[in-house]
């Protein structure tokens, strides 16, 4: 059964143009996204034509500075077109919020000239992106890093191995952190790798249960050399640099996952009120009204968190903790809804003929990406009550 287009959902934007813009998201997903998305998921067929029209149409690089390609959009308008994106197909929501991530290193800590050299491209030149930071023995523990760029007259040489690596090999430009001095978070420096470099393999996707269509995978830096202009910002300044795009990076994956959350109720409450059992619809049942209930009110929850955090972000104001919190509200919920969405369907719900058993496979990897949802019970904790005791 091919996917429905999400249902509209009632909401503030700040303005007449972000009005406009999120009925061009939504002609684009009904038009382009749904009507293959059931099917290319099944495949594995990673939508490289969606990526390329979102960047023509702008919606590449909204939350950036228009001066180098960018949107001019702020973030409580950004994460509501990732929400749209993802409700319709969380491999395209997720590869926009990703794509963001890789560019948010350079828009953020570049020089002028590395900006004007190479933004225009990432943001609206049809270029996609990768970030670049987990290795396969230090994911959460992401400061013990072992990926080296060891300098080399005015060129760097980075040697290792990346891991879990969204858009892993298909990707033009990779944001990779790697160690350039000593131990711990203050020896690691950030670069812009060019998918095409010498020495930059990637290896086979992995087989995952859920985002068939988004490749995962290692990347592999055997010598890759690359120009010190490629560096981005001071050396040792990386791993500040990559804290600072995953708190932005966390409200996009709580955005996807209120999306893929909205899309789930939908399809419930299609079936719910369209199937017959005992004489009537079942959901004139109390049991399912109740849980029909609870699965739309997480999701204004969750979608008010992260808005009131993109807001915080706007305003230029801290929102660190606010990110975690809604991080682990919005994707925790995401995994409780789709649940409930199989169970209101029975049966049907457990088959692949109805949208709600991926909407399932998928919300699981949402608590596990851009730190896990026990990282960010731990972040939150740390603003409340200092740092842990050693």
């Amino acid at each position: 059964m091919p996917d429905r287009a999400p249902r509209p959902v009632d909401r503030q934007l700040p303005t007449e143009e972000s009005k406009d813009l999120l009925a061009l998201v939504r002609d684009i997903i009904e038009r382009e996204i749904v009507p293959v998305a059931a099917e290319e998921e099944a495949a594995g067929h990673f939508p490289r034509r969606n990526f390329s029209l979102l960047s023509e149409s702008g919606l590449l690089g909204l939350p950036y500075d228009s001066e180098h390609g960018g949107g001019d959009q702020p973030y409580e308008v950004y994460l509501q077109v990732l929400e749209e994106l993802a409700a319709a197909r969380l491999t395209v929501g997720l590869g926009v919020s990703v794509h963001s991530l890789a560019c948010h290193a350079l828009a953020s800590y570049g020089t002028a000239d590395q900006q004007a050299e190479h933004l225009p491209a990432m943001l609206g030149g049809g270029l996609l992106g990768a970030y670049c930071l987990s290795e396969p023995a230090s994911g959460s523990d992401a400061a013990s890093l072992r990926t080296k760029a060891v300098r080399d007259g005015d060129d760097w040489v980075i040697t290792g191995t990346k891991a879990w690596i969204t858009h892993g090999g298909v990707a033009d430009f990779y944001t990779v952190l790697a160690r350039t001095g000593g131990e711990g978070a203050g020896g690691i420096s950030a670069f812009l790798v060019p998918g095409d470099a010498e020495g930059l393999v990637a290896a086979a996707p992995e087989k995952k249960m859920g985002m068939n269509g988004s490749p995962t995978a290692q990347l592999h830096f055997d010598g890759v050399r690359i120009g010190d202009d490629r560096r981005i910002g001071d050396e040792g300044q990386g791993f500040a640099i990559a804290l600072a795009a995953l708190d932005s990076g966390r409200l996009g994956i709580a955005a996807c996952a209120v999306g893929v959350a909205q899309a789930a109720l939908d399809e419930a409450v299609e079936y719910a009120t369209g199937r017959r059992q005992f004489g009537r619809p079942i959901a004139d049942f109390q049991g399912l009204r109740f849980m029909l209930a609870d699965m739309a009110t997480r999701i204004e929850a969750g979608r008010a968190l992260y808005l009131a955090a993109a807001r915080l972000r706007d305003a230029g104001l801290p929102f660190s903790r606010q990110a975690a919190m809604a991080k682990l509200f919005c994707t925790d919920t995401a995994m409780q809804v789709t649940t409930d969405a199989v169970q209101v369907l029975g049966g049907y719900g457990y088959t692949a003929d109805f949208p709600v058993e991926r909407y399932m496979r998928e919300a699981k990897v949402l608590q596990i990406v851009e730190g896990t949802n026990q990282i960010q019970r731990m972040v939150i904790a740390r603003h409340l009550a200092g740092p842990e005791t050693r």
